[in-house]
């Protein structure tokens, strides 16, 4: 771990400060599902189609704002009380409401730290949020000095992935503690990986850290990608503006119903989760074996990142034998280097085999 210098200011203990004082004043959208809350059997207070809908299903009401029947899934399987916890239209969505409860337009800044999730530097500049990138160290680490020094008054928000997206790495625990003590903006904890990393959440600690945001989804180990499902947890304040902030309905009743369904199946999601993990470690011990790769990096994520000769050139190649992987050579530190997304065992050997045919 690196030697870090002390913040000026204390450890951070109110963020109430941190919010804009538009969104502070802000008298959220009431709904008619917001404004009623029991049992009735006819509803007339939302201009609904009370004929019904013509898929034969309850889709002519108005889904729950608040989600709370998934929120009190969520809530046993994660350990979290509901309260702390908001559902988004996807991670993206949480990232945009962020931008917009704590940055105000063309003055406050925010930290990155490439190569890492583009939509954070596109959120930023969507809402016309000044971008201050301090680059990951050769180790793919987060370099805390730099980021300190990159710091002011007007930071608002420092973006952590962890496990990175798309190095697989997790970040240092140490280091992330250290900047939650010491950073004096809102810190945010991607954890769209987590659930095949070996480093435990940080979603146990929001009761000591009034300036941690954690983000997770149900998009990847959960296979609900289409349903556009993202999670954060934070304090109760911070979820209370979230809330404010969000459109009344921001996720539809399919959604809500299909993941319930989802939720019930722990011990299936588990069992992919261990054999995702058995896939990735035995395609790593294969992939280093070929020629044309340089290095493959350590994942705690379902991909891996590989260092090969020609990035261009094995991407075409793969493209041809109608095998898509993902070219990163674009991002800072990763010359040369595809993403690749652990698949099935089948869909592993298809990738081995027409890596067989590119070394020939």
């Amino acid at each position: 771990m690196q030697e870090k210098k002390t913040n000026k200011q204390p450890s951070i203990n109110n963020v109430e400060h941190l919010v804009r004082d538009n969104i502070k004043k802000l008298i959220p959208y009431s709904s008619a599902r917001h404004e009623f809350n029991g049992e009735a059997s006819v509803f007339l207070d939302a201009n609904e189609n009370s004929f019904g809908s013509p898929l034969n299903q309850n889709f002519n009401r108005y889904p729950d704002p608040l989600q709370w029947q998934l929120k009190s899934s969520l809530s046993t399987i994660k350990g979290v009380p509901e309260e702390n916890i908001f559902i988004g239209n996807g991670s993206d969505e949480v990232i945009d409401l962020a931008y917009r409860i704590f940055c105000e337009p063309g003055k406050d800044n925010v930290i990155i730290c490439p190569p890492t999730y583009g939509m954070y530097e596109v959120s930023a500049n969507i809402n016309d949020v000044i971008i201050r990138k301090v680059g990951l160290l050769p180790s793919f680490q987060l370099d805390v000095i730099g980021i300190m020094n990159a710091a002011d008054e007007r930071t608002k928000l420092l973006f952590i992935c962890s496990p990175n997206n798309p190095t697989g790495n997790n970040m240092s625990r140490l280091d992330v503690e250290w900047l939650l003590n010491n950073f004096q903006g809102m810190v945010i904890i991607d954890e769209a990986y987590i659930n095949y990393s070996r480093q435990k959440t940080f979603i146990q600690e929001l009761t000591e850290y009034p300036n941690l945001i954690v983000m997770q989804t149900l998009s990847k180990a959960w296979g609900l990608a289409g349903l556009r499902l993202g999670l954060c947890f934070a304090s109760d304040f911070i979820i209370s503006l979230f809330n404010k902030v969000k459109p009344p309905y921001n996720i539809n009743d399919s959604s809500q119903q299909l993941a319930l369904l989802a939720l019930q199946n722990t011990s299936q999601i588990n069992d992919w989760i261990k054999k995702i993990v058995e896939e990735r470690k035995k395609l790593v011990g294969l992939l280093i074996k070929f020629s044309f790769v340089e290095k493959v990096y350590d994942s705690d994520a379902n991909f891996i990142l590989v260092k090969v000769k020609d990035a261009g050139s094995l991407y075409q190649h793969l493209s041809q034998q109608k095998i898509i992987v993902r070219n990163r050579s674009k991002e800072p530190g990763c010359a040369n280097c595809l993403r690749i997304t652990i698949g099935t065992p089948e869909q592993n050997e298809l990738l081995l085999n027409a890596l067989f045919t590119y070394e020939q």
